[in-house]
C-alpha cells in the first residue's frame, strides 16, 4: 500500500525527531559544567533503558536524541580552568555590573549549557559577556539597550 494512504502517527513523527542544534561556539565549560554534562548523558542514558523496557517507542527517541546531544557535547568539552588574575574579566569570573537603569546585577561568566541568567550564570557566547571580556572595574560595556558599568570582578561564584 502507498503511503499516501496510511495515516501517520505520531510515534512515526517521534521516531524522526530531529537532533538538536549543536552550537557552533567552542565548547569552553567549568568544573561543574562538566559535571551537569555528565548527570545529562547519564541521565539520558537512564531514561533510554527505561524506555526501552516499557517498549516506549516516542520515549526511546526522545533519549536518543538527548544522548546524542549530550555525547556529543561531553566529547568536545573543553575544562577551562579558574583565572587567577581577578583584575580582568575572563572565562569562569564573577562579574557584577550597574546597568544605567540602576539595577546592580552579579553573573559568572560560564559554559552555553550551564549558563541561566536567572541563576547568575551567563554563557561566555552572550552578546554581554562578550563585551565584558578583557575588561577592569570601572569600564563601561554596551548591555541590552543601555550600558553597564563593571563594579566587581572575583575569580569564581563565591567571590
Amino acid at each position: 500500500m502507498s503511503r499516501a494512504f496510511v495515516k501517520d502517527t505520531d510515534a512515526d513523527a517521534v521516531e524522526d525527531l530531529p537532533d538538536r542544534p549543536v552550537s557552533e561556539h567552542p565548547n569552553d565549560v567549568t568544573v561543574e559544567g562538566l559535571a551537569q554534562i555528565e548527570a545529562a548523558v547519564a541521565a539520558a542514558q537512564a531514561a533510554h533503558a527505561a524506555a526501552q523496557e516499557a517498549g516506549d517507542r516516542a520515549a526511546m527517541a526522545q533519549a536518543s536524541r538527548d544522548l546524542r546531544y549530550w555525547s556529543a557535547r561531553r566529547a568536545t568539552a573543553r575544562v577551562v580552568p579558574d583565572a587567577d588574575d581577578g583584575t580582568q574579566i575572563r572565562f569562569g569570573s564573577t562579574v557584577t555590573i550597574l546597568r544605567d537603569d540602576g539595577r546592580e546585577q552579579t553573573f559568572r561568566v560560564v559554559g552555553e549549557d550551564e549558563a541561566d541568567p536567572s541563576q547568575g550564570t551567563l554563557s561566555h557566547a552572550s552578546p554581554l559577556a562578550r563585551a565584558l571580556f578583557g575588561k577592569k572595574v570601572g569600564d563601561v560595556v554596551p548591555a541590552g539597550n543601555g550600558e553597564a558599568e563593571i563594579v566587581a570582578i572575583g575569580r569564581n561564584r563565591e567571590s
